[in-house]
């Protein structure tokens, strides 16, 4: 039997996790990959019409990865992977601006090109947020910076007008001094990939689970661990003292009803092309633990 392959993902559970050897504990036999951190990271420098639905079409490696809960149920739908049904997350997120840049309010968003993913949480929310504030039309996307490092380098370079953030990222412009206009927090759903023992699939969420308390407890004692998902060029100027403990791991069902509201408000809003986005089926696309 292969070893359990985990790979953090732009938080700190599976770092705590692994610091306090809680996986061990739970008698998981596993292999820890850094995959996120890079001293350039390159897998973030996309551009266009490529973000994490395309990562997903191309294949990952670890068992269990994640991403925005609108792109896992596609994916799932169309075959790609499985979205895991027993626990979800959130991630804090928002639309920054430059203090200076004389935009106070989401309405004065109106045509100003907002940086952010394609098909990936930052595309999903930013429309979902400035719809009560804007028409379709108003709302200016633009996908050409990249996925979220990138993305973050672009806008603190000044090449990006308005960036939507969040995780890391999020709590770095804070601390630089960028505006926050609104709020896009987003639900991120965990897939399972390949074919592993779902009783290695429980031990994995329990010792996360473990994680989670930890963090809630005393996040100042994790913060650090942010380092270890950023590209080394930013290190020196971050100071994760000042940053707070970023996506939440909530172990409650990602249910039926939720899947068919978000399947439908992306079908809606037409994020991707008619037809092209699978069976829909809540059924076909799950596992779950207790399966």
């Amino acid at each position: 039997m292969p070893k359990f392959k985990i790979e953090p993902h732009f938080r700190l559970q599976e770092w705590v996790a692994e610091e306090k050897g809680y996986f061990r504990d739970e008698g998981l036999d596993y292999e820890f990959k850094e995959f996120i951190r890079s001293t350039d990271g390159a897998h973030h420098a996309t551009s266009g019409h490529s973000g994490a639905f395309q990562s997903i079409e191309k294949g990952r490696e670890s068992n269990i990865t994640c991403a925005c809960h609108w792109t896992v149920n596609v994916a799932a739908s169309r075959g790609h992977t499985k979205l895991f049904a027993d626990a979800y997350s959130v991630a804090p997120s928002g639309i920054f601006v430059p203090a200076n840049a004389g935009i106070a309010s989401p309405a004065d968003l109106a045509g100003v090109p907002i940086s952010v993913g394609f098909q990936s949480g930052s595309h999903y929310a930013t429309i979902q947020a400035l719809e009560t504030y804007l028409e379709k039309q108003q709302i200016n996307l633009s996908f050409d910076e990249g996925m979220l490092f990138s993305r973050m380098e672009a806008f603190f370079e000044g090449r990006a007008r308005a960036a939507t953030l969040f995780g890391g990222p999020y709590y770095f412009a804070e601390q630089l001094g960028y505006r926050k206009i609104i709020d896009t927090t987003f639900m991120i759903g965990a897939m399972v990939n390949g074919d592993p023992d779902m009783a290695d699939v429980r031990r994995y969420f329990e010792a996360l689970r473990r994680a989670q308390r930890d963090i809630d407890l005393r996040p100042e004692k994790y913060t650090h661990y942010y380092k270890m998902e950023f590209p080394e060029r930013f290190h020196a100027a971050m100071d994760t003292r000042r940053w707070g403990p970023g996506e939440r791991i909530v172990f409650e069902p990602y249910s039926r009803e939720v899947f068919s509201q978000s399947f439908d408000w992306i079908a809606e809003h037409e994020i991707f092309e008619p037809g092209s986005m699978g069976s829909g089926n809540y059924d076909q696309s799950v596992v779950s633990i207790g399966a």
